[in-house]
């Protein structure tokens, strides 16, 4: 990251060339659609650059919205970037198409623990992109340390109008089932209602929710509290160092966001192309340097400054492992109690 990362540009130079991501490639464009603030916007340069193809970029805030879209017209994009459990959904409705890996040499480079997951047990549709930890923001000026180390400071009177919550029906939800006791992948009915009953009541504390806005909501001091990633966390707190970041005591979700091609997308090589430089040493450096995210690359954790590749919140040891959950598609009945049931919340 930002303040850790030790590397030469000549060393950058060397490994991106190393890891097989040489010119060259065909002209056109590719169709990029991404979570905000998830990428060093001078990758699509270089790769422009090196490639001759044109990147049109958009980002989402969330799986759900990007679903909604994919849902409608998604062969406007060739390049999307869901969640592992939008992706196995993704699967599962065969709306991703299977990659050619002799296009995207560089997965090699990625580590072996993220290949074959859950979500796409033969590694057919996808290719990690960054991965991580979800957690608790506060700003140690503004919040009694006693209060901390569970989803409860979420919920805590205490610091009424000074508290964000995270705007997606899966990872609210989600966090509210972890409060509870249960799993993130409950598929009881009960206890979804009743995690949703448990934010209705938390309504009454909070300023608000966010996705993207908690960037400026914390690092300004506009709010005590969030939730996020722990990605983002280092790069609020490098803009306010009085912001700490913990792991709730009931547990937390460890995710991968990884990089798939919708069904029908027009310029599906243009795509392999641009995941392929995805995974080159240097694109993976410069998006480190950028992001904070933990990277699934080989070759760009070791070029990592000890400080950052022994950080235990970004990469994580089996202790850390055993407290986490990783989100599994869920049956569509439970989905549609999702969606009505985010309904009945945001009423």
């Amino acid at each position: 990251m930002k303040k850790f990362v030790a590397l030469t540009l000549g060393a950058a130079v060397a490994a991106a060339c190393l890891s097989g991501c040489g010119g060259g490639g065909s002209a056109g464009e590719v169709n990029v659609y991404n979570w905000g603030e998830y990428i060093d916007m001078s990758v699509l340069e270089d790769f422009q650059k090196e490639t001759g193809i044109k990147v049109n970029y958009q980002t989402f805030e969330s799986n759900e919205a990007m679903y909604a879209v994919l849902d409608g017209d998604g062969a406007d994009y060739d390049v999307i970037i869901p969640s592992d459990y939008m992706i196995s959904r993704l699967i599962e409705e065969d709306k991703l198409e299977p990659l050619n890996f002799d296009n995207i040499p560089n997965f090699s480079d990625v580590d072996p623990e993220l290949k074959n997951p859950e979500y796409d047990p033969e590694n057919l549709y996808s290719v990690p992109y960054m991965w991580g930890l979800m957690g608790v923001i506060y700003n140690t000026t503004m919040v009694d340390e006693a209060d901390t180390g569970s989803w409860d400071l979420l919920w805590n009177e205490k610091y009424s109008n000074d508290i964000l919550m995270i705007d997606n029906s899966r990872d609210a939800i989600g966090i509210a089932l972890k409060r509870l006791g249960y799993s993130y992948n409950t598929t009881d009915p009960d206890q979804i209602t009743e995690a949703v009953d448990s934010l209705i009541e938390q309504k009454s504390v909070l300023q608000g929710y966010a996705m993207d806005q908690i960037f400026s909501k914390m690092e300004g001091s506009n709010a005590a509290i969030g939730t996020y990633y722990y990605g983002d966390f280092l790069t609020m707190q490098e803009n306010n160092s009085d912001l700490a970041f913990y792991l709730p005591e009931e547990g937390t979700n460890i995710y991968v966001d990884a990089m798939c091609i919708p069904k029908g997308a027009a310029n599906k090589e243009n795509a392999e192309a641009f995941i392929n430089y995805m995974c080159s040493t240097q694109a993976g450096l410069k998006n480190c340097e950028e992001i904070w995210y933990s990277t699934p690359l080989m070759s760009v954790r070791e070029e990592l400054d000890p400080e950052v590749s022994s950080d235990p919140m970004a990469y994580p040891d089996a202790e850390i492992m055993a407290q986490c959950e990783s989100y599994t598609n869920l049956p569509q009945d439970i989905l549609d109690l999702y969606t009505s049931e985010w309904l009945r919340l945001k009423a």
